[in-house]
Formats: C-alpha cells, sequence, structure tokens
C-alpha cells in the first residue's frame, strides 16, 4: 500500500467522523465552523475529504464539537476497521 493510498483512507475516516459528530450534535457546517473559529468552506471542503485539513484545525473541530480525542480518533479507526472488513 502506498503512502498516498494510506493518506487518502486517513482523509477520507477524518472527514466522515467529523460529518458524523457534527450531525450528531445537531450543527450545521456553518454552526461548526463558527464555533472552531474556521470558515464554512473549509468545513465542507474538509467533509468532502478534498481539503488536507492540518493538526490544528483537526484539534479546533474536535474541540468545538465537545468531542473527546480519544472518542474521536476511536471512530476514525472503527472507520478503518469497517472499510477493511467490507472488502
Amino acid at each position: 500500500m502506498s503512502l498516498l493510498v494510506m493518506n487518502d483512507g486517513l482523509v477520507l475516516r477524518t472527514s466522515i467522523a467529523i460529518k458524523y459528530f457534527r450531525k450528531a450534535n445537531g450543527f450545521s457546517q456553518e454552526k461548526l465552523a463558527e464555533k472552531a473559529s474556521l470558515d464554512r468552506t473549509y468545513i465542507s471542503g474538509i467533509e468532502r475529504g478534498k481539503r488536507n485539513i492540518t493538526l490544528d484545525s483537526l484539534d479546533k473541530i474536535i474541540t468545538a464539537l465537545g468531542v473527546d480525542q480519544q472518542t474521536f480518533f476511536n471512530y476514525v479507526m472503527q472507520e478503518a476497521v469497517d472499510g477493511i472488513s467490507d472488502k
């Protein structure tokens, strides 16, 4: 597996997790962007897997979502397991 493929998978799983927790909180992209002090179009690009998120922005988003980092990353890793088991 190439590094590019691994990174694409991580970007995708992270975007899925952000969208999942955003919706679980009942937040629009605009509300999440406001709470995280980021632009709504940046949140949209992240959720669509089109933007490569920085760790600083990810930290802001996780905090804005009110989720602890362990819960967030457990969800990201579960997406990896589920994706593997589907093949």
